[in-house]
């Protein structure tokens, strides 16, 4: 897909239907995600596959978000392998996952996919649930899947502020 089309056809899906996604799918996502820039190269990001139905279960524990999406990928960050400004000691970690989940996205929707962004969930649940150590953040949850027949964008999708209200050119 065309990337300007590519970036404004996709949406937030909601409701999926129950076929399941093909593994060379899966694959190309994953792919998608690996490419994705990360400070100084550092690839901190660690993305659970969640699949079979016990996962997706224990993923209902940690957030009501799933929506019936047959999988899910839940991206997290390796705090100790992220790079880290020197001028204040911050942790770019969670940035670099947040990029990654972006090409989750935009990967999934260009293989006739939807996904959503979900950071409505419990981290100490997900933690807990997937054993996951205390350097392994957990940033978004991505559900999976075709989209249902009637699966369409929420209602303020389209709706885009002017660049005048988001953007400031600044000379010096």
């Amino acid at each position: 897909m065309e990337y300007s089309s590519l970036i404004k056809e996709r949406y937030s899906v909601r409701k999926f239907s129950v076929k399941p996604v093909e593994q060379s799918k899966v694959t190309a996502i994953l792919e998608a995600a690996r490419a994705a820039p990360t400070a100084c190269n550092k690839q901190p990001q660690r993305i659970l596959v969640l699949q079979d139905a016990e996962s997706m279960e224990k993923l209902k524990t940690c957030t009501p978000c799933t929506f019936d999406a047959p999988m899910a990928l839940a991206v997290c960050c390796n705090m100790d392998e992220a790079w880290v400004r020197s001028f204040d000691n911050y942790n770019g970690g969670v940035i670099d996952a947040s990029i990654v989940g972006t090409h989750i996205m935009l990967a999934a929707h260009n293989l006739g996919l939807g996904s959503t962004w979900v950071g409505y969930f419990d981290p100490a649940v997900l933690r807990k649930s997937f054993n996951l150590p205390t350097n392994i953040e957990p940033v978004a949850l991505f559900p999976i899947g075709y989209p249902a027949p009637d699966a369409k964008p929420a209602h303020l999708h389209a709706q885009r502020r002017p660049l005048e209200e988001t953007v400031v050119y600044r000379s010096f």
